[in-house]
């Protein structure tokens, strides 16, 4: 299983397990369908939406982990 960092492109985090957007969702990033979005860093997106990045990298990390 990969590993999400801060660096790891939302399209990507999305397209290794679908799952992974209720993170996203909970977030407050509603936006996943956008191009522009899909195509930012973990820690690009959590910079917009006053979130903190690696909170967020490790709920997606243990996510996966269980799978």
């Amino acid at each position: 299983m990969k590993s999400i960092t801060k660096d790891s492109i939302i399209g990507d985090i999305l397209a290794l397990d679908g799952g992974t957007a209720q993170f996203f969702l909970e977030a407050g990033m509603h936006c996943l369908g956008c191009p522009s979005a899909r195509a930012e860093t973990l820690e690009e997106a959590c910079a917009v939406h006053g979130q903190d990045a690696d909170a967020l990298t490790a709920k997606l990390n243990a996510y996966l982990a269980g799978l």
